[in-house]
């Protein structure tokens, strides 16, 4: 059996970075290694080639009577920007007290290697292990999984016969308490772009008779949301669906701290929908934010222009039922009402993505039809992790989307098991970023744990 940490070491030193093309070699080298460490185990590796970057598709285990568990995770990472801020080499993962440090440690490549050797110390144990197992690893995840889709239709017959999805791409509370995680907020982006004059313009001797773009964005951008804080777009609340009993339950078991909340993030005051509290806000309700925004001069002293245009990059986070589709619409609506007649703009699509929700079992909003190897996995995580970590999981809704699990559920019918390995001080796509090996270890054997529950062993 390999040595889980100095594979992700050598995993990690792979500058996946899938979003710039110059770090094209690292991308393959990352893809190569992983495929080659699979294979080794006693996989059988298929590379799936896309426009982008590959698709690495593993499987052992043939006897359609085995359950099928589908392991999902991603071998590519964020950019390392500010490289000056790392206290050591972004790709030069180093190991310091119980932690590893380095570009994708917590998103994907530790949670990944956690899964990976478990398979492998399990398979070591017991090669004819009853279950079906497929690694579904894509190279895409950090840049919207663009190929992601395409895949999933191209290989459906064969992916749908599993019985659920597995992965580590969530997050926990701190290192005794896990989560996992029920649900994921959907996603809408877009850029809204206003223009006026040909070009800038002399703030003397034009001002005063044209509107400013800045103006123009800033009062559509200060329109977009009521005094409460909810957001002022007609129709865009219709479709939420009441939290049930048992997730408000949940979430006060994982308790939390406000003012510590709110010294971590540095700000003087919480600014939530009314009847919300923060930890409420962040998991049960939508969201409109301005990820971006610009226009004008932005140098050192000043220059008295009128600028000839201004953007401001908008993304909505939606929860359990509503569609990215009708709320890109809505958005796009009230754009177009609110937009001053005398200037010019343009709305540029961004990606989108489905919000999604698992109910685990024996909960009163269970679907009657769930699958009863989905059930069984929830059952045997619940005890692996209370056995490992000393402590039940909670089951929470997070705040965060990852698109693909809502797509696996349109295309493949599939609910996924998200067994949350990092934590707040993690650092993802951050300076600095680290994974704790000691969750890293007891993540390892509660996977061991579930896979071989779910073999019968």
């Amino acid at each position: 059996m390999f040595d889980p940490v100095e594979k992700l070491k050598e995993f990690v030193s792979h500058a996946s970075v899938s979003t710039d093309p110059a770090f094209a070699a690292g991308m393959r080298d990352a893809q190569t290694f992983v495929s080659d460490l699979l294979a080794s185990i006693g996989f059988e590796v298929e590379v799936v080639k896309t426009k982008l970057h590959p698709i690495v598709l593993a499987s052992r285990g043939t006897d359609a009577s085995w359950p099928h568990v589908i392991i999902y995770g991603h071998y590519d990472v964020q950019p390392a920007d500010p490289l000056e801020l790392w206290e050591s080499p972004a790709f030069a993962p180093e190991v310091r007290g119980d932690r590893i440090y380095g570009r994708g440690t917590a998103d994907n490549k530790g949670p990944l290697m956690t899964h990976i050797a478990a398979v492998g110390r399990l398979l070591e144990q017991e090669p004819d292990l009853p279950l079906r197992i497929t690694f579904m690893l894509e190279g895409e995840e950090e840049m919207g999984s663009p190929s992601f889709p395409r895949f999933l239709a191209d290989y459906r017959e064969r992916l749908q016969a599993a019985d659920f999805v597995f992965l580590s791409d969530t997050g926990i509370p701190s290192p005794d308490q896990v989560v996992i995680t029920c649900g994921l907020r959907g996603l809408v982006l877009c850029e809204v772009e206003v223009t006026t004059a040909k070009s800038d313009l002399h703030s003397g001797l034009h001002g005063g008779v044209l509107r400013n773009p800045i103006q123009a964005l800033s009062e559509l951008c200060a329109s977009l949301h009521g005094p409460d804080g909810r957001v002022n777009i007609p129709g865009f609340y219709d479709d939420v669906l009441e939290v049930e009993e048992w997730e408000k339950t949940e979430l006060k078991k994982l308790g939390g701290d406000d003012a510590a909340y709110q010294k971590f993030l540095g700000v003087p005051a919480f600014y939530t929908p009314q009847g919300f509290s923060p930890l409420e806000a962040i998991r049960f309700m939508p969201t409109l934010e301005f990820n971006g925004i610009g226009g004008g001069y932005q140098g050192a002293g000043s220059k008295t222009v009128i600028p000839s245009r201004a953007f401001v990059k908008i993304s909505c986070r939606l929860v359990a039922n509503q569609d990215p589709v009708k709320i890109r619409q809505l958005l796009y609506q009230t754009i177009r009402k609110r937009m001053p007649a005398d200037v010019n703009f343009k709305i540029h699509d961004d990606h989108d993505g489905q919000p999604y929700v698992v109910v685990p079992p024996d909960r009163a909003n269970t679907p009657p039809n769930q699958s009863p190897v989905l059930a069984a996995a929830f059952r045997a995580a619940d005890q692996a992790i209370g056995d490992v970590f000393g402590n039940p999981p909670l089951y929470l809704r997070e705040g965060g989307s990852v698109p693909i699990i809502a797509q696996i559920k349109q295309t493949l019918g599939l609910d996924s098991v998200m067994f949350g390995l990092f934590l707040p001080e993690d650092n993802l796509h951050a300076p600095n970023e680290s994974f704790d090996l000691r969750v890293m270890e007891r993540g390892m054997r509660v996977s061991e744990q579930v896979l071989r529950s779910l073999a019968g062993c």
